[in-house]
């Protein structure tokens, strides 16, 4: 662990002292009282035990306490015992680029930050904000297009965190005869509505002096993107890995890659509703830590993490290993962030994808920086703070 970071093993002494002393010194209670009874009776002429019967109780006693020393010891500070985890629901979409999450989860770094979390797997960030909006879950890992969406429907959200953002990419059949984005004039392109993908694919024809009338626009999840490119119905695919890497894998020669990099980075993030986190902030802000300590683990052992994360989400690890690190994995709340969400306020507000009388959202109202702050404030460099 590196300096400033919240996972320290635990002295014995705090243990006693803190928040495990009931558990620790009742057996000490216990064997004072039995003792303090016989120096009674021993006052008062009665008879009392004989010693060899206090000796196996104060064993007990002393192994007792040994053995609640070893659990506190085993669990740390930061990691409460079973019956003391705070439960919360997760709703997770089930990519790398829910790296740091998987991570967590899987290596038992949530746990040992006193957290007990279920996760919900979906195949979109949207899914997964839509399951928090609608009390299914209460922690979202999600992309930026679901919280432009839902600020401008005023939705009571709290952009907590970001934890990765990657760049999408654009694949076109071979037979297409696509070498350029200005390639792409005609072609029947796939993207997703309602994620990064839509406002990519705005981003990339506009940078190549395209509007969407000059392609035919077809609306595919990213699962059905493949067998569409496969069958011929489309010319080209805009979204995120894995999707593009098994395509690639799939199609061989069929398929080829446009060179589209530093186009649109698409953020992955966590959010909550604002409700939620006035009830329960602490939990938030250990859910932050453990996210936290799995990018730092991560970043110490990749080779395990991405076998971690291929098993995790369903990949051969000889898969995703060549696009690891397309995937830049950090909890922040940086002015980056910020310019990706405006960036996809706009494309709503220019296109007509908004709900009636939507404006620019005051982000600053949206992104509440308090819980990675309390945890670890250089990772907030948000200009407006």
């Amino acid at each position: 662990m590196v300096p400033g970071e919240h996972t320290k093993w635990a002295d014995p002494q705090v243990i006693v002292q803190g928040r495990t002393r009931g558990t620790v010194a009742g057996p000490f209670r216990a064997v004072s009282a039995i003792t303090s009874g016989l120096r009674s009776a021993r006052r008062k002429g009665r008879s009392f035990m004989h010693r060899t019967t206090i000796r196996p109780i104060t064993t007990i006693a002393g192994r007792a306490t040994l053995c609640c020393l070893a659990v506190g010891l085993a669990l740390g500070p930061n990691c409460a015992l079973a019956a003391e985890l705070l439960k919360a629901r997760l709703a997770q979409n089930l990519a790398p680029i829910s790296g740091l999450a998987i991570i967590a989860k899987s290596k038992g770094i949530f746990e040992k930050h006193g957290l007990d979390i279920t996760v919900s797997n979906f195949t979109s960030g949207k899914q997964c904000l839509d399951t928090v909006i609608g009390g299914g879950a209460d922690i979202a890992t999600t992309a930026e297009a679901p919280v432009t969406a839902s600020t401008m429907a005023n939705q009571p959200i709290a952009f907590v965190a970001g934890m990765e953002y990657s760049d999408l990419k654009t694949l076109v059949a071979a037979k297409a005869g696509v070498k350029t984005r200005a390639d792409l004039r005609g072609k029947r392109i796939a993207f997703t509505a309602g994620t990064g993908s839509e406002v990519y694919t705005a981003t990339l024809l506009k940078s190549a002096g395209l509007t969407p009338k000059d392609v035919t626009l077809v609306n595919l999840r990213p699962q059905e993107m493949l067998p569409a490119l496969a069958a011929g119905s489309i010319d080209a695919i805009d979204t995120w890995e894995p999707h593009v890497a098994n395509a690639k894998k799939a199609l061989g020669e069929a398929v080829a890659e446009v060179d589209t990099k530093g186009t649109y980075s698409e953020t992955f993030n966590i959010v909550v509703m604002k409700p939620y986190l006035d009830a329960n902030p602490v939990l938030v802000e250990k859910f932050i830590a453990a996210l936290i300590d799995a990018e730092i683990w991560m970043k110490a052992q990749p080779d395990e993490a991405i076998t971690t994360v291929a098993d995790a989400v369903g990949m051969k690890r000889d898969e995703l290993a060549p696009i690891w690190a397309d995937y830049v994995y950090r909890v922040r709340l940086d002015d980056r962030l910020i310019e990706i969400l405006k960036t996809h306020s706009a494309w709503r507000l220019e296109s007509g994808n908004h709900p009636p009388g939507a404006a620019m959202p005051d982000f600053s109202k949206v992104v509440v920086t308090e819980p990675l702050k309390k945890v670890d404030p250089a990772r907030v460099t948000l200009s407006w703070k």
